[in-house]
């Protein structure tokens, strides 16, 4: 009788051990997304990035172009004076000044614009709301409570198995090439 009764504390002893691991199984789930590597890896490759590479591109060969033409200006410039014609000089110079404040004007404007079009891009409500809408499925899907950027500076520690970036990277790929 007393073996019976050890048998069924052990046994309830057991049970509630399984309820507890059962419970401790239900615990809140965190997942972590590196966005600025999601950015990197997927935004690069949409068409609008490669629009803003290609006005890049452009504004630098403009501003290679200006400075090639303002270098002729130079050695020519040198030339004059080489040759002792003073007049000839000194529509160099102004030539060369004038070139130079105008590539110095482009290049602010032309940088001013750059970086204002980066920004915007960056604060794409359509791409940010594909971003979110896809780890919001993701974090649904595989029971995720909470999904956290691991660049922002309160996460102390996180375990690399709640690294849900590349999963993303690849889910906003297969999308974006339906």
């Amino acid at each position: 009788m007393i073996m019976k009764g050890i048998k069924i504390l052990l046994a309830l002893v057991y049970l509630t051990g399984l309820g507890v691991y059962a419970e401790a199984q239900q615990l809140t789930r965190f997942a972590a997304v590196d966005l600025s590597k999601v950015y990197l890896a997927f935004f690069r490759e949409s068409r609008a990035v490669r629009d803003f590479e290609e006005q890049s591109a452009r504004v630098q060969a403009e501003i290679d172009r200006m400075t090639r033409e303002i270098q002729v200006l130079q050695n020519n410039r040198f030339d004059a004076e080489s040759r002792g014609d003073r007049l000839q000089v000194t529509r160099l110079e102004n030539d060369i000044y004038r070139a130079s404040e105008y590539l110095k004007e482009y290049y602010r404007v032309k940088t001013a614009e750059l970086e204002d079009r980066r920004a915007k891009l960056a604060q794409s409500d359509t791409f940010r709301s594909q971003v979110y809408d896809e780890i919001r499925f993701i974090a649904e899907s595989e029971g995720y409570s909470m999904v956290l950027n691991l660049k922002e500076n309160d996460i102390l520690w996180y375990s690399p198995t709640v690294d849900i970036t590349d999963k993303l990277i690849q889910n906003l790929r297969l999308k974006a090439n339906r």
